[in-house]
């Protein structure tokens, strides 16, 4: 082996605690690192490198992205500076996802088709210069075609050697039910992950929607927005900051509206408060509480952190020295101040059984 093709560095850990992904046998670090809005749009070239450089450095081996982030440039940025840092590929986990493509021009450019679903995911590894993925994501579901079509061609692409295995992010508890129910049926392989939005103030779809889910297939979560777009770091609690994400990116121009609405105003409070019992009773901030509060939920598989620069991954990762401090104490003291969790379902009540039947 050459001096250029030998790996800068073997992998460590480094104290960063793994989870399965699902109910597979696949372990993925409890904090990975996403491209989106960051690799390939707003940082390109050497700062990526740093990035990606200083997650490995911390225990972090598992990057995630998709095609359709800064037009496909997302997965050319984490491709490049992959094979130039010489990483070897075994020691990565390496994620993307199909549904919006690159290119608009044909109607089969987008969705989940079996002709789109195996011609973009050749695309994504053509773009990563990789032979394989970890795991292929179905980027949103698709009702346009048949759940048939979708469960067999992510099959195929498995059985191509393409990707290990197969998830979907944003999916409703029915449909994730629906593609298990085609892959039992037909003896395929079902999706083992959902990549949902998962945050102290969106809750609904991944703590109770998805509980059924979570009993009865094993399903993890590889969540993303763990920051609520940043609103949870406590940065816009006196305003927007010139150069935030909320200033830059045009998309967020309706979550600058609603923070100064009512309901905006009120989630800014919460954050304050947050923000005082992280400084006053853990000695930590809004951003490290917030991770660490959703890396405690024992169906979080990963939590996906975005990073534009190489200190934002450190500082992050103090969720870890934070993660066990979160005493029943303090998780009360947290749901206190949110005041948003999730209604269980009871079962409507019902007359009691003849004492002689069988319970």
């Amino acid at each position: 082996m050459t001096a250029k093709t030998q790996p800068l560095r073997e992998y460590k850990m480094n104290g960063m605690p793994f989870r399965r992904l699902g109910p597979s046998g696949l372990r993925v670090p409890l904090f990975s690192l996403g491209g989106w809005l960051t690799i390939g749009e707003t940082v390109v070239g050497d700062p990526v490198k740093e990035i990606v450089k200083t997650a490995f450095e911390h225990g972090i081996n598992m990057i995630d992205t998709a095609e359709v982030y800064a037009e496909g440039k997302s997965e050319i940025e984490i491709g490049r500076v992959i094979k130039e840092l010489g990483y070897r590929r075994s020691d990565l986990i390496i994620t993307t996802k199909v549904y919006w493509g690159v290119r608009h021009g044909s109607p089969n450019d987008t969705g989940l088709s079996r002709k789109h679903i195996i011609e973009g995911t050749k695309e994504c590894l053509e773009r990563l210069q990789m032979d394989y993925i970890d795991v292929i994501f179905a980027h949103r579901p698709d009702n346009t075609v048949p759940m048939e079509e979708v469960v067999r061609a992510f099959n195929y692409v498995i059985e191509q050697g393409w990707a290990f295995y197969w998830a979907t992010s944003e999916w409703s508890a029915r449909e994730i039910e629906e593609a298990h129910h085609v892959a039992s049926k037909f003896g395929l392989i079902g999706p083992i992950a959902e990549q949902c939005e998962h945050n102290m103030f969106r809750r609904e779809r991944p703590e109770k929607e998805y509980d059924p889910i979570y009993q009865k297939y094993g399903t993890g979560t590889t969540v993303w927005s763990a920051l609520a777009g940043g609103l949870l770091t406590g940065k816009y609690n006196d305003g927007i900051p010139e150069g935030s994400r909320l200033a830059t990116h045009s998309f967020m121009k309706n979550t600058v509206k609603s923070l100064q609405q009512k309901e905006g105003q009120e989630k800014i409070r919460k954050v304050r408060e947050l923000s005082k019992l992280a400084k006053d009773e853990l000695n930590t901030t809004a951003t490290a509480l917030a991770l660490a509060w959703i890396a405690k939920n024992p169906n979080t598989s990963t939590v996906i952190l975005g990073a534009s620069k190489p200190q934002q991954v450190i500082d992050n990762l103090k969720a870890l020295e934070v993660l066990p401090k979160l005493t029943p104490d303090i998780m009360e003291k947290i749901e206190k101040i949110l005041g948003n969790k999730p209604k269980e379902v009871h079962p409507r009540s019902r007359p009691p059984l003849d004492k002689l039947a069988k319970l």
